[in-house]
């Protein structure tokens, strides 16, 4: 189905980004898999054929135009552009500085925008192209105690619909995928947060998580990338300016 076809995965390596990059190179991309940690991407990549580690800091302007001109050259255009790479930590407005506001923008909300512009030339020269943002039910409503979390995944989604309107009918689509809480790394990092903030049991605060997927589960990494590979599909052209909620029920 993507056969010929050059993807890029920014967050690769682990948890969403990776199952969403072994589901198009299982279906014939080749994925260009970024992140800042060269060892965890190289494990990654031997592991599954038709991905190949990039070091690439989301933040760093100038580390983004490096390595989407390295991925290109190597490989050819990126017609699959998925903005994956992000952070996810609660902290209250009382308990936040502008160091961890600026933080939080500049992977999740910066790292975006600068993905999705090293790649947009590929996608118009080709007339083709799927740039997907992973974001999250946060973009969608609020999330307590998470304000600048929230806020940076509500402009991903902003984001995705100005995009959206800017190319509509050029054969480019801009969509956003948005998981409740997903059974990754990142999940068990926040549970022990929680807990420690909360002074409760681990088991208390991924219980927490889980209760708030409606369907009483975490989400499975996998289920999101089926999302993402849907979306990729040429036959998904219609498809376009929309946020696809994977939480177990409506949000």
């Amino acid at each position: 189905m993507h056969h010929g076809r050059h993807a890029l995965v920014t967050g690769g390596g682990t948890g969403i980004g990776l199952a969403i990059a072994q589901n198009l190179a299982a279906n014939g991309a080749q994925v260009t898999i970024t992140g800042r940690r060269a060892d965890v991407l190289e494990a990654a990549a031997a592991q599954t054929e038709g991905l190949h580690a990039l070091v690439m800091d989301v933040a760093d302007e100038a580390s983004v135009v490096k390595g989407c001109a390295e991925a290109i050259a190597a490989r050819g255009p990126i017609t699959i552009c998925v903005a994956n790479a992000g952070i996810a930590e609660g902290k209250s407005m009382a308990k936040m500085d502008m160091a961890f506001w600026r933080n939080m923008m500049a992977i999740n909300l910066d790292g975006a925008y600068l993905t999705a512009r090293e790649t947009l030339g590929g996608m118009l020269a080709e007339n083709w192209g799927r740039v997907i943002f992973v974001a999250s039910i946060a973009g969608l409503k609020g999330l307590k105690g998470a304000p600048a979390y929230t806020a940076s995944k509500h402009g991903m989604i902003g984001l995705m619909r100005g995009l959206s309107e800017e190319y509509i009918g050029s054969g480019l689509t801009f969509n956003a995928i948005c998981p409740g809480y997903v059974d990754t790394d990142i999940v068990t990092r926040n549970t022990q947060s929680i807990s420690d903030r909360a002074g409760i049991p681990t088991e208390q605060a991924r219980a927490m998580m889980v209760k708030t997927n409606r369907h009483k589960r975490l989400i499975t990494a996998d289920e999101v990338a089926i999302a993402a590979d849907w979306l990729c599909n040429p036959a998904s052209g219609s498809i376009n300016g929309q946020t696809i909620e994977i939480a177990g029920g409506q949000m």
